[in-house]
Protein backbone atom coordinates (compact mmCIF):
# COMPACT_ATOMS: atom_id res chain seq x y z
CA UNK A 1 0.00 0.00 0.00
CA UNK A 2 1.19 3.49 -0.74
CA UNK A 3 2.34 4.96 2.59
CA UNK A 4 1.43 8.55 3.39
CA UNK A 5 1.44 10.81 6.41
CA UNK A 6 -1.37 10.29 8.95
CA UNK A 7 -4.54 12.24 8.44
CA UNK A 8 -4.44 15.53 10.33
CA UNK A 9 -7.14 16.20 12.91
CA UNK A 10 -9.44 18.54 11.06
CA UNK A 11 -13.09 19.41 11.55
CA UNK A 12 -14.50 20.21 8.14
CA UNK A 13 -17.02 23.01 8.28
CA UNK A 14 -18.90 22.40 5.06
CA UNK A 15 -20.93 19.36 4.07
CA UNK A 16 -19.99 20.13 0.50
CA UNK A 17 -16.28 19.81 1.10
CA UNK A 18 -15.01 16.47 -0.20
CA UNK A 19 -12.11 15.12 1.81
CA UNK A 20 -9.63 13.30 -0.42
CA UNK A 21 -7.01 12.19 2.04
CA UNK A 22 -5.91 8.59 1.38
CA UNK A 23 -8.43 6.22 2.90
CA UNK A 24 -6.05 3.79 4.57
CA UNK A 25 -3.51 6.04 6.28
CA UNK A 26 -5.09 7.17 9.54
CA UNK A 27 -2.62 5.73 12.06
CA UNK A 28 0.95 6.78 12.76
CA UNK A 29 2.11 3.30 11.82
CA UNK A 30 -0.41 1.80 9.42
CA UNK A 31 2.03 -0.97 8.48
CA UNK A 32 1.31 -2.71 11.79
CA UNK A 33 -2.23 -3.38 10.54
CA UNK A 34 -1.28 -4.24 6.98
CA UNK A 35 1.00 -6.64 5.22
CA UNK A 36 1.01 -7.86 1.66
CA UNK A 37 -2.41 -9.30 0.94
CA UNK A 38 -3.83 -8.84 4.46
CA UNK A 39 -5.47 -5.81 6.05
CA UNK A 40 -7.58 -5.16 9.16
CA UNK A 41 -9.92 -2.20 9.54
CA UNK A 42 -12.53 -0.90 11.95
CA UNK A 43 -15.58 1.25 11.27
CA UNK A 44 -18.26 2.58 13.59
CA UNK A 45 -22.00 2.47 13.06
CA UNK A 46 -23.86 5.68 12.35
CA UNK A 47 -27.35 6.75 13.34
CA UNK A 48 -29.27 8.78 10.78
CA UNK A 49 -30.63 12.02 12.20
CA UNK A 50 -32.22 12.87 8.85
CA UNK A 51 -33.07 9.57 7.23
CA UNK A 52 -33.11 8.25 3.72
CA UNK A 53 -35.93 5.80 3.15
CA UNK A 54 -36.14 4.46 -0.35
CA UNK A 55 -33.88 3.98 -3.35
CA UNK A 56 -34.13 5.20 -6.91
CA UNK A 57 -31.56 2.61 -8.06
CA UNK A 58 -31.47 -0.59 -6.03
CA UNK A 59 -28.45 -2.05 -7.83
CA UNK A 60 -26.27 0.99 -7.07
CA UNK A 61 -28.04 1.71 -3.76
CA UNK A 62 -28.80 5.27 -4.78
CA UNK A 63 -31.23 6.89 -2.34
CA UNK A 64 -34.08 9.17 -3.31
CA UNK A 65 -32.97 11.83 -0.80
CA UNK A 66 -29.88 13.03 1.04
CA UNK A 67 -29.35 12.12 4.70
CA UNK A 68 -27.37 13.31 7.73
CA UNK A 69 -25.91 11.01 10.38
CA UNK A 70 -24.00 10.80 13.64
CA UNK A 71 -21.22 8.22 13.90
CA UNK A 72 -21.19 6.65 17.38
CA UNK A 73 -18.25 5.47 19.42
CA UNK A 74 -19.38 2.19 20.99
CA UNK A 75 -21.01 0.40 18.04
CA UNK A 76 -18.42 -0.90 15.60
CA UNK A 77 -17.20 -3.71 13.36
CA UNK A 78 -13.63 -4.90 12.86
CA UNK A 79 -12.86 -6.84 9.69
CA UNK A 80 -9.80 -8.54 8.25
CA UNK A 81 -9.49 -9.33 4.55
CA UNK A 82 -6.91 -11.92 3.55
CA UNK A 83 -6.12 -12.65 -0.11
CA UNK A 84 -5.84 -16.42 -0.56
CA UNK A 85 -3.63 -18.35 -2.98
CA UNK A 86 -5.15 -19.57 -6.22
CA UNK A 87 -7.17 -22.68 -5.55
CA UNK A 88 -8.43 -21.42 -2.19
CA UNK A 89 -12.09 -20.85 -1.42
CA UNK A 90 -13.94 -17.79 -0.19
CA UNK A 91 -14.82 -17.90 3.49
CA UNK A 92 -16.58 -15.60 5.91
CA UNK A 93 -16.48 -15.80 9.69
CA UNK A 94 -18.34 -13.62 12.17
CA UNK A 95 -17.38 -13.44 15.83
CA UNK A 96 -15.22 -16.53 15.45
CA UNK A 97 -17.82 -18.70 13.71
CA UNK A 98 -17.78 -19.66 10.05
CA UNK A 99 -20.93 -18.38 8.35
CA UNK A 100 -22.74 -20.06 5.47
CA UNK A 101 -25.88 -19.13 3.59
CA UNK A 102 -27.50 -15.73 3.20
CA UNK A 103 -25.13 -13.48 5.16
CA UNK A 104 -22.03 -15.13 3.68
CA UNK A 105 -23.51 -14.97 0.19
CA UNK A 106 -24.11 -11.23 0.59
CA UNK A 107 -20.50 -10.65 1.65
CA UNK A 108 -19.23 -12.86 -1.18
CA UNK A 109 -21.28 -10.97 -3.78
CA UNK A 110 -20.00 -7.68 -2.42
CA UNK A 111 -16.35 -8.78 -2.56
CA UNK A 112 -16.88 -10.03 -6.13
CA UNK A 113 -18.37 -6.66 -7.04
CA UNK A 114 -15.41 -4.76 -5.65
CA UNK A 115 -13.01 -7.09 -7.43
CA UNK A 116 -14.75 -6.44 -10.73
CA UNK A 117 -14.69 -2.71 -10.03
CA UNK A 118 -10.90 -2.74 -9.81
CA UNK A 119 -10.15 -5.52 -12.30
CA UNK A 120 -9.23 -8.05 -9.61
CA UNK A 121 -10.07 -11.69 -9.02
CA UNK A 122 -9.34 -14.63 -6.77
CA UNK A 123 -10.48 -16.04 -3.42
CA UNK A 124 -10.36 -14.14 -0.13
CA UNK A 125 -11.09 -14.87 3.51
CA UNK A 126 -13.14 -12.31 5.44
CA UNK A 127 -13.15 -12.34 9.24
CA UNK A 128 -15.37 -9.94 11.20
CA UNK A 129 -16.11 -9.15 14.81
CA UNK A 130 -19.34 -7.22 15.21
CA UNK A 131 -20.17 -5.03 18.21
CA UNK A 132 -23.62 -4.08 16.93
CA UNK A 133 -26.69 -6.35 17.24
CA UNK A 134 -27.19 -7.66 13.71
CA UNK A 135 -30.44 -6.82 11.88
CA UNK A 136 -31.95 -5.18 14.96
CA UNK A 137 -32.32 -1.66 13.61
CA UNK A 138 -29.04 -0.48 15.13
CA UNK A 139 -27.20 0.14 11.85
CA UNK A 140 -25.01 -2.98 11.94
CA UNK A 141 -24.61 -2.97 8.15
CA UNK A 142 -23.22 0.57 8.17
CA UNK A 143 -20.17 -0.37 10.23
CA UNK A 144 -19.86 -3.82 8.64
CA UNK A 145 -19.52 -2.71 5.03
CA UNK A 146 -17.46 0.40 5.78
CA UNK A 147 -14.93 -1.78 7.61
CA UNK A 148 -14.99 -4.36 4.82
CA UNK A 149 -14.47 -1.72 2.12
CA UNK A 150 -11.43 -0.28 3.90
CA UNK A 151 -9.94 -3.71 4.66
CA UNK A 152 -10.45 -4.71 1.02
CA UNK A 153 -8.71 -1.54 -0.20
CA UNK A 154 -5.79 -2.24 2.12
CA UNK A 155 -5.43 -5.92 1.29
CA UNK A 156 -5.30 -5.15 -2.44
CA UNK A 157 -3.00 -2.14 -2.02
CA UNK A 158 -5.52 0.23 -3.63
CA UNK A 159 -4.72 3.93 -3.68
CA UNK A 160 -8.23 5.26 -3.01
CA UNK A 161 -9.34 8.46 -1.29
CA UNK A 162 -12.23 8.67 1.13
CA UNK A 163 -14.73 9.77 -1.51
CA UNK A 164 -14.03 6.58 -3.45
CA UNK A 165 -14.06 4.54 -0.23
CA UNK A 166 -17.49 5.98 0.55
CA UNK A 167 -18.79 4.91 -2.85
CA UNK A 168 -17.30 1.44 -2.34
CA UNK A 169 -19.00 1.08 1.05
CA UNK A 170 -22.34 2.26 -0.39
CA UNK A 171 -22.40 -0.73 -2.75
CA UNK A 172 -22.57 -3.04 0.27
CA UNK A 173 -25.06 -1.05 2.33
CA UNK A 174 -26.26 2.46 1.61
CA UNK A 175 -25.72 3.79 5.12
CA UNK A 176 -22.17 2.39 5.18
CA UNK A 177 -20.99 5.27 3.02
CA UNK A 178 -21.53 7.58 6.02
CA UNK A 179 -19.51 5.36 8.40
CA UNK A 180 -16.34 6.18 6.47
CA UNK A 181 -16.43 9.47 8.42
CA UNK A 182 -16.55 10.34 12.10
CA UNK A 183 -18.80 12.84 13.87
CA UNK A 184 -21.50 14.19 11.56
CA UNK A 185 -21.66 13.18 7.89
CA UNK A 186 -23.96 13.88 4.95
CA UNK A 187 -24.76 11.46 2.15
CA UNK A 188 -25.53 13.09 -1.19
CA UNK A 189 -28.14 11.03 -3.02
CA UNK A 190 -26.63 11.83 -6.40
CA UNK A 191 -27.87 10.47 -9.72
CA UNK A 192 -25.26 7.81 -10.54
CA UNK A 193 -22.39 5.88 -8.97
CA UNK A 194 -19.91 8.74 -9.14
CA UNK A 195 -22.20 11.38 -7.62
CA UNK A 196 -23.62 9.40 -4.67
CA UNK A 197 -21.23 9.52 -1.72
CA UNK A 198 -20.91 10.84 1.81
CA UNK A 199 -18.81 13.74 3.04
CA UNK A 200 -17.86 14.87 6.54
CA UNK A 201 -19.77 17.76 8.06
CA UNK A 202 -17.77 17.94 11.28
CA UNK A 203 -15.67 14.97 12.41
CA UNK A 204 -14.89 16.46 15.83
CA UNK A 205 -18.12 18.19 16.87
CA UNK A 206 -18.04 20.60 19.79
CA UNK A 207 -21.64 19.87 20.73
CA UNK A 208 -22.84 18.55 24.08
CA UNK A 209 -24.76 15.61 22.69
CA UNK A 210 -25.03 12.06 24.01
CA UNK A 211 -26.92 9.15 22.51
CA UNK A 212 -28.79 6.80 24.85
CA UNK A 213 -29.79 3.59 23.06
CA UNK A 214 -32.71 1.60 24.47
CA UNK A 215 -32.65 -1.93 23.06
CA UNK A 216 -36.27 -2.97 23.04
CA UNK A 217 -35.60 -6.03 20.89
CA UNK A 218 -32.24 -7.18 19.50
CA UNK A 219 -33.73 -9.91 17.33
CA UNK A 220 -34.04 -9.73 13.54
CA UNK A 221 -36.51 -7.24 12.12
CA UNK A 222 -39.88 -8.61 10.99
CA UNK A 223 -39.37 -7.02 7.57
CA UNK A 224 -35.96 -6.23 6.13
CA UNK A 225 -35.08 -2.65 5.27
CA UNK A 226 -34.66 -3.38 1.57
CA UNK A 227 -38.08 -5.00 1.25
CA UNK A 228 -39.70 -2.29 3.38
CA UNK A 229 -38.25 0.56 1.34
CA UNK A 230 -39.23 -1.05 -1.94
CA UNK A 231 -42.81 -1.42 -0.74
CA UNK A 232 -43.03 2.15 0.47
CA UNK A 233 -41.56 3.64 -2.71
CA UNK A 234 -43.80 1.52 -4.92
CA UNK A 235 -47.11 1.85 -3.06
CA UNK A 236 -47.29 4.84 -0.71
CA UNK A 237 -49.25 7.74 -2.22
CA UNK A 238 -47.34 10.12 0.05
CA UNK A 239 -43.80 9.12 -0.89
CA UNK A 240 -43.11 12.16 -3.06
CA UNK A 241 -44.04 14.49 -0.21
CA UNK A 242 -41.70 12.58 2.08
CA UNK A 243 -38.77 13.15 -0.28
CA UNK A 244 -39.51 16.87 -0.54
CA UNK A 245 -39.74 17.28 3.22
CA UNK A 246 -36.60 15.23 3.87
CA UNK A 247 -34.53 17.40 1.53
CA UNK A 248 -35.71 20.44 3.49
CA UNK A 249 -34.86 18.64 6.74
CA UNK A 250 -31.31 18.05 5.51
CA UNK A 251 -30.68 21.74 4.97
CA UNK A 252 -32.25 22.62 8.31
CA UNK A 253 -30.11 19.99 10.08
CA UNK A 254 -26.92 21.39 8.53
CA UNK A 255 -27.80 24.80 9.95
CA UNK A 256 -28.54 23.33 13.38
CA UNK A 257 -25.20 21.50 13.42
CA UNK A 258 -23.32 24.62 12.30
CA UNK A 259 -24.97 26.53 15.17
CA UNK A 260 -24.24 23.70 17.64
CA UNK A 261 -27.94 23.94 18.54
CA UNK A 262 -28.76 20.77 20.47
CA UNK A 263 -32.46 21.58 20.80
CA UNK A 264 -32.88 22.20 17.08
CA UNK A 265 -30.96 19.04 16.20
CA UNK A 266 -33.08 16.98 18.58
CA UNK A 267 -36.47 18.34 17.54
CA UNK A 268 -35.70 17.90 13.87
CA UNK A 269 -34.33 14.36 14.28
CA UNK A 270 -37.42 13.32 16.25
CA UNK A 271 -39.88 14.74 13.72
CA UNK A 272 -37.99 13.27 10.77
CA UNK A 273 -38.16 9.83 12.41
CA UNK A 274 -41.89 10.18 13.04
CA UNK A 275 -42.40 11.19 9.41
CA UNK A 276 -40.52 8.11 8.19
CA UNK A 277 -42.46 5.70 10.36
CA UNK A 278 -45.76 7.33 9.47
CA UNK A 279 -44.86 6.76 5.83
CA UNK A 280 -44.58 3.00 6.51
CA UNK A 281 -48.20 2.95 7.63
CA UNK A 282 -49.26 4.41 4.28
CA UNK A 283 -47.70 1.60 2.21
CA UNK A 284 -49.93 -1.06 0.66
CA UNK A 285 -50.06 -3.09 2.83
CA UNK A 286 -48.98 -0.84 5.64
CA UNK A 287 -46.57 -2.00 8.33
CA UNK A 288 -44.72 -0.74 11.38
CA UNK A 289 -41.51 -1.51 13.23
CA UNK A 290 -42.94 -0.19 16.47
CA UNK A 291 -43.49 -2.64 19.32
CA UNK A 292 -45.04 -2.07 22.72
CA UNK A 293 -41.61 -1.23 24.13
CA UNK A 294 -41.01 1.29 21.34
CA UNK A 295 -44.19 3.16 22.15
CA UNK A 296 -43.44 3.06 25.86
CA UNK A 297 -39.95 4.49 25.29
CA UNK A 298 -41.41 7.31 23.19
CA UNK A 299 -43.89 8.09 25.97
CA UNK A 300 -41.09 8.17 28.56
CA UNK A 301 -39.16 10.68 26.45
CA UNK A 302 -42.23 12.91 26.23
CA UNK A 303 -42.76 12.62 29.99
CA UNK A 304 -39.16 13.59 30.67
CA UNK A 305 -39.50 16.68 28.49
CA UNK A 306 -42.69 17.67 30.32
CA UNK A 307 -40.67 17.49 33.54
CA UNK A 308 -37.91 19.73 32.17
CA UNK A 309 -35.41 17.01 31.15
CA UNK A 310 -34.74 17.86 27.51
CA UNK A 311 -34.31 14.83 25.28
CA UNK A 312 -35.51 13.60 21.89
CA UNK A 313 -35.96 10.19 20.28
CA UNK A 314 -35.12 8.85 16.87
CA UNK A 315 -35.94 5.39 15.52
CA UNK A 316 -34.52 3.63 12.47
CA UNK A 317 -35.86 0.51 10.74
CA UNK A 318 -36.46 -1.47 13.91
CA UNK A 319 -38.02 -1.37 17.34
CA UNK A 320 -35.08 0.11 19.22
CA UNK A 321 -35.08 3.72 20.33
CA UNK A 322 -32.16 6.16 20.34
CA UNK A 323 -32.43 9.20 22.59
CA UNK A 324 -30.50 12.42 22.09
CA UNK A 325 -29.71 14.18 25.33
CA UNK A 326 -27.00 16.23 27.02
CA UNK A 327 -24.24 15.07 29.35
CA UNK A 328 -25.90 16.56 32.43
CA UNK A 329 -29.20 14.79 31.80
CA UNK A 330 -27.88 11.42 30.60
CA UNK A 331 -28.07 9.77 34.01
CA UNK A 332 -31.58 11.11 34.59
CA UNK A 333 -32.68 9.56 31.29
CA UNK A 334 -30.99 6.26 32.07
CA UNK A 335 -32.46 6.17 35.57
CA UNK A 336 -35.99 6.68 34.25
CA UNK A 337 -35.62 3.83 31.79
CA UNK A 338 -34.12 1.59 34.46
CA UNK A 339 -37.18 2.34 36.58
CA UNK A 340 -39.89 1.98 33.92
CA UNK A 341 -38.30 -0.49 31.49
CA UNK A 342 -35.94 -2.63 33.61
CA UNK A 343 -35.98 -5.42 31.03
CA UNK A 344 -34.47 -3.17 28.33
CA UNK A 345 -30.73 -2.90 27.76
CA UNK A 346 -29.65 0.74 27.92
CA UNK A 347 -26.29 2.04 26.69
CA UNK A 348 -24.81 5.50 26.22
CA UNK A 349 -22.59 6.64 23.36
CA UNK A 350 -20.80 9.71 22.11
CA UNK A 351 -19.36 10.70 18.76
CA UNK A 352 -17.33 8.01 17.00
CA UNK A 353 -14.25 8.25 14.78
CA UNK A 354 -13.79 7.73 11.08
CA UNK A 355 -13.10 4.28 9.65
CA UNK A 356 -9.48 3.39 10.30
CA UNK A 357 -6.93 0.62 10.13
CA UNK A 358 -6.49 -1.62 13.15
CA UNK A 359 -8.54 -3.27 15.85
CA UNK A 360 -7.59 -6.80 14.88
CA UNK A 361 -6.68 -7.97 18.35
CA UNK A 362 -10.13 -9.56 18.73
CA UNK A 363 -10.02 -11.49 15.46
Amino acid sequence: MQQTQPWPDQALASARTVDERPAASRHDNPAQYWQEGVCTATAHANIALVKYWGKKDAALRLPTADSVSMTVDGLYTTTRVRILPRGGEFSFSLDGMEIKGGAADRVHRYVDRLQRRFGLSGPVAVESANHVPTSAGLASSSSAFAALALAFAGAYNLDVDRRELSRMARLGSGSACRSVFGGFARWFAGHDDSSSYAVPIDEHPDIDLRLVVVEVNTGPKPIGSTEAMERVVRTSPYYGRWVEQTMRDNEEMLSAIADADFSHIGRLAQQNALDMHALNLTARPGFTYFQAGTLKAMRIVRDLNAEGVECYFTIDAGANVKILTRTATTQLVRARFAQEMPQATVATFGFGPAAHLGGGEEL
